[in-house]
């Protein structure tokens, strides 16, 4: 009876250390079908200190004024709809892109069920931004959608320093941590249709960002959470906002 107890024991450790993992057979999948497609920017591959190598599009802007860190929403890939327009359209304002391969689950896993592996996304983001220092950027900031914006909020709470100087989080959802961690400026983006959980939650949102000077929050009228035929505002959005935080609006406009 000792031996099956202490069997039993085993394999439910086992499964739940399992259950902690992304699922990197899905991401692999993602990878083997982005990879051959990518016309715009270059393939990277990122290594983690467990070993893993996970996927990152850089996309170079001509004359870039700046670096963003793009990150996508739960399940999804650097390049789906949504992230794929936003690392090619910031790189034709001028801020050279890196969209990375967040941790994913399984398809039929809910936003609860990501908790444990916020801090694989958390390194992964620490590391995207080491990438982009290696490049010689100074001016980094990341753009986050969904799912990917709260892990963006996890890593810049638990981050003991970090080259980010500015974040704009898109259609968030469950709600904003710990803000008062957060001492760079922060753009709040959603749709006028967005997803409830999202809208209900902006008041308390707003209360918190404006506490940070040069913060904000925007509501693109009509956008839907995935900004489906929005996408070029939610970019004007983002850009002017970069371009003020990082004081190349003068710049931006001679161009």
């Amino acid at each position: 009876m000792r031996l099956f107890a202490a069997f039993l024991f085993t394999v439910l450790f086992a499964s739940a250390v399992h259950a902690q993992e992304p699922d990197y057979e899905r991401e692999k999948r993602w990878s083997d079908q982005i990879v051959p497609a990518v016309l715009v920017g270059d393939v990277a591959w990122i290594k983690q200190k467990n070993g893993h190598e996970f996927l990152a599009i850089y996309t170079q802007a001509e004359k870039p004024r700046g670096a963003v860190i793009v990150g996508h929403g739960r399940g999804w890939n650097p390049d789906y709809e949504l992230y794929g327009t936003l690392r090619v359209k910031l790189a034709e304002q001028g801020y050279t892109t890196l969209a990375i391969q967040l941790p994913v689950l399984g398809p039929g896993a809910k936003v609860g069920d990501y908790l444990p592996i916020y801090p694989n996304a958390e390194e992964r983001y620490a590391l995207a931004a080491k990438f982009l220092q290696d490049k010689g950027f100074d001016k980094i900031a990341i753009v986050s959608h969904s799912l990917g914006a709260t892990m963006a909020n996890q890593y810049l709470i638990h981050a003991n320093s970090t080259p980010v100087k500015a974040w704009v989080f898109i259609g968030i959802i469950n709600g904003l941590e710990e803000m008062f961690r957060i001492k760079i400026p922060v753009l709040d983006v959603f749709g006028g249709k967005d997803w409830e959980i999202t809208q209900v939650g902006a008041y308390e949102r707003k209360k918190q960002i404006l506490k940070v000077a040069g913060s904000d929050q925007v509501i693109v009228p009509d956008a839907q959470h995935f900004f489906e035929g929005r996408e070029d505002d939610l970019v004007k959005v983002v850009v002017d906002f970069l371009d003020t935080r990082f004081g190349t609006a003068a710049a931006a406009s001679a161009k």
